[in-house]
């Protein structure tokens, strides 16, 4: 699988590294050219797709993101619900809540769904999207779920307290030290590898451990030897049905199983699982508890609610899964039932950088990260339609196995000529925009309703990711420090005072 015959190219091909040596060059954005309202009526991109149990008005879609506006106990805030309340001012056709945890544990401040005390928040963020898009807007919930991670420690607060010591440690100093030096207790083999080099405590250190010191604790699925890993696939089916049973209790359209990036049901989808308890290996049995934990999910909620997944095209790290493998799951997916695909890109721990002490790993700082949110610096293809052969390719799959499942492409979209496109070629069957609807939550009703040229257009340098990385709220350069509306008592600002939380709104009188 070489390409396609619009000249895109698929990853790990040979145009593909060919472009990745032009690493730091600035890819330009292309002009848009906008349609005029009679134009846009007669789209693709904005007519009607049935979706599960549910049509959507247009084939407009908003996807997760994380926009750290929840309190710290998983709560919706009144920044919550104005958060979605102005992405829904712009009449997408879905528009897809943050990953929602399942379990009902400390996660910082991410919107949870793992008890019945958050339904009530839950019910107001619907009937608030319900009333700002006056009913236009389908709404999706993603749910997810994530393993433990800790935050990289201090060196020696490491070696002293949290390293388990082991015989493998004085064996290995032993090798490297006269005799009258070698430590004889848990004490003085801890002093002694505080005192090492790092040269030299990385030869003492196995694998898990240097990782442990220099990136932070992080549990995997592989992780078999941790009682809770093990009984994954036997606790997570229940904990996705129970979550997608309160969505449907809340008011949602539907749910959206989040099987990407570096959580835990993509890591069960990832060729690294290596796990022999029929749960990992094959493809077949690393797309068994994905397909378990669905089928659960829809005796939960029935037929009559849209269930979907989000997951990876590709993940685009050394030894991961490829487009093939994802056109596999793709065509499983829907064998299975699923009401709709959501294709997305890398976003991985294994490459991402090292954090400084003090932080937890992040995902996307790595090149799968570049991938999945590619920038205008990434190289010369840049991000535009960068990742819709990826939808393509599972599209195709799924066709051919005789499913008309609808497939969500996504990837660098910010004009409606490449929206359009993608349609019209069957690389997607409806199109996402995260960093375009964040710069302009208001893009797709301006393209629908002929006024294109007021579109405020995504330039890709990642500041959104930047902010997210550090766990603050998210919001977009091109208008967080525009105060020119005023600063009366409704406008929030960030904890610093210094950026406003929501764009400006945008005035208009002749929606549909």
């Amino acid at each position: 699988m070489e390409g396609d015959p619009r000249g895109r190219v698929y990853p790990g091909t040979v145009s593909d590294r060919t472009a990745a040596k032009k690493r730091r060059q600035r890819a330009p954005l292309p002009k848009a050219s906008w349609p005029t309202r009679d134009e846009a009526r007669a789209s693709r991109l904005f007519s009607p797709l049935r979706v599960g149990a549910f049509e959507t008005r247009t084939r407009t879609w908003v996807p997760a993101m994380v926009p750290w506006r929840a309190t710290k106990e998983g709560f919706v805030t009144p920044e919550v619900l104005e958060w979605y309340g102005r992405f829904a001012d712009g009449r997408p056709g879905v528009l897809v809540v943050e990953a929602t945890g399942i379990r009902d544990v400390p996660s910082g401040p991410l919107l949870r769904i793992g008890d019945d005390r958050f339904l009530p928040g839950l019910r107001e963020l619907v009937r608030t999207v319900q009333e700002r898009s006056q009913g236009q807007t389908r709404l999706l919930i993603q749910v997810i779920d994530f393993l433990a991670i800790r935050r990289r420690p201090e060196r020696e607060a490491y070696l002293r307290r949290f390293l388990r010591v082991r015989e493998g440690h004085f064996e290995a100093l032993a090798g490297r030290a006269s005799a009258d030096r070698l430590p004889s207790t848990e004490e003085e083999l801890r002093a002694a590898l505080v005192g090492l080099d790092d040269d030299s405590l990385r030869e003492v250190l196995d694998e898990r451990e240097w990782e442990d010191l220099t990136r932070g604790y992080r549990e995997r699925v592989t992780d078999l030897h941790l009682p809770h890993v093990r009984a994954l696939p036997r606790v997570l089916p229940g904990l996705f049905a129970r979550a997608a049973g309160r969505a449907r209790e809340a008011g949602f359209d539907g749910v959206e199983l989040h099987y990407a990036h570096a959580y835990t049901m993509a890591s069960f989808l990832s060729r690294l699982n290596r796990r022999d308890d029929g749960y990992g290996g094959s493809p077949e049995e690393r797309v068994r508890l994905p397909r378990e934990v669905f089928e659960e999910v829809r005796r939960e909620v029935g037929s009559d609610f849209t269930v979907g997944c989000r997951f990876l095209g590709h993940e685009a790290i050394s030894g991961g899964s490829e487009a093939d493998e994802a056109a596999f799951f793709g065509e499983t997916f829907a064998r299975a039932g699923m009401d709709f695909l959501s294709v997305s890109k890398g976003g991985k721990f294994e490459d991402a950088k090292a954090p400084r002490v003090g932080r937890a790993i992040y995902p996307y700082t790595g090149p799968s990260g570049l991938e999945c949110m590619p920038t205008v610096h990434l190289d010369l293809r840049g991000p535009i339609a960068r990742n819709l052969p990826l939808s393509a390719h599972i599209r195709r799959r799924v066709r051919s196995a005789g499913f008309e499942t609808p497939v969500v492409g996504c990837g660098g979209i910010n004009s409606f000529s490449v929206a359009e496109s993608a349609l019209q070629y069957g690389e997607c069957d409806l199109v996402a925009a995260a960093r375009q609807s964040l710069a302009d939550p208001d893009w797709f009703l301006k393209m629908e309703l002929g006024r294109g040229e007021e579109v405020r257009r995504c330039i890709y340098t990642n500041y959104c990711e930047g902010l997210d990385q550090k766990h603050v709220e998210v919001t977009c350069q091109l208008w967080d420090r525009d105060f020119s509306d005023g600063e009366d008592a409704t406008l929030r600002k960030s904890r610093d005072g210094k950026r406003r939380l929501e764009p400006p709104r945008w005035s208009h009188d002749d929606a549909p």
